[in-house]
């Protein structure tokens, strides 16, 4: 069965229904895998989960332009490892039309706060990679505005640095204690370097769940031998993009996605 026969097969949750979810004590953990594994997860998962569908789709295309330093700052600061760092990005709801502009903090307790204002005008079907955080016009002044409350870095300095786009499928559990976040499909393209990247085959899980509660995914990623790995997009895309780039703290990481995409069986004929 193809991922998509197998949503098909999932009750459906609306958006509304997911605005009710609070997590109250919310831990977040990554787990990477691949296509393969990933049926055989969602067939697993499916008397316990629901999926978002949203305008009768049940995987939503994103997209991602980030921002970085000249000598890629928000980069190396991850790259070595510091708390307190820092990510500016656009993220794209591209079926919906919706853009925002997020900066996201990483504290020195290992939460991740993020703050976000609409984006207006950005088409991410067409992205011009010229954008200047400039107090040019009205979007501009309130872009200036929310980006010295929220952001460490000069607004000035900061040029777009590399794009991504996957799709996503969002599973909640019917206890509404935990959401299920997985992104398939990643592909990149580096615009300083103007590299491209293709990932397809891997799959990124994202679970963010109510620390208290039992969690029944985890006893069947178990199963599957599917453990808990670290992944920042940004982070793994200007890596593989980007030879210019140290990428010493991420080489593991880097060796391990791709040997899970080896392990992904050829396509049937």
């Amino acid at each position: 069965m193809t991922i998509d026969e197998i949503l098909s097969s999932y009750e459906p949750i609306t958006l509304d229904e997911m605005s009710g979810i609070r997590l109250m004590n919310r831990t977040d953990t990554k787990f990477v895998t691949n296509e393969e594994m990933l049926r055989r997860l969602l067939v697993m998962a499916r008397d316990a989960y629901r999926v978002q569908e949203i305008d009768g789709l049940r995987i939503g295309n994103y997209y991602t332009m980030y921002f970085d330093t000249p000598d890629c700052n928000m980069f190396r600061v991850h790259h070595n490892g510091h708390a307190g760092r820092q990510k500016l990005r656009i993220r794209s709801y591209v079926d919906s039309g919706l853009n925002f502009l997020e900066v996201k903090t990483k504290n020195n307790h290992g939460r991740t706060k993020k703050k976000r204002m609409t984006m207006e005008g950005f088409n991410p079907l067409q992205p011009q990679h010229d954008i200047v955080f400039r107090r040019q016009d009205a979007q501009y002044e309130e872009i200036g505005d929310f980006l010295s409350q929220h952001l460490r870095y000069d607004p000035l300095v900061l040029s777009e640095h590399i794009e991504n786009r996957f799709r996503r499928i969002t599973l909640v559990n019917k206890g509404k204690t935990e959401r299920l976040t997985i992104d398939l499909d990643l592909c990149f393209n580096n615009i300083r370097t103007q590299r491209p990247c293709d990932l397809s085959g891997i799959v990124i899980i994202e679970l963010k769940r109510d620390g208290l509660v039992y969690s029944p995914i985890l006893e069947m990623l178990r199963q599957l031998r599917i453990h808990p790995h670290g992944f920042s997009k940004y982070c793994i895309g200007s890596a593989l993009t980007n030879p210019d780039l140290r990428q010493n703290r991420f080489k593991i990481r880097l060796r391990d996605t791709e040997k899970i995409r080896r392990q992904q069986p050829a396509p049937r004929q």
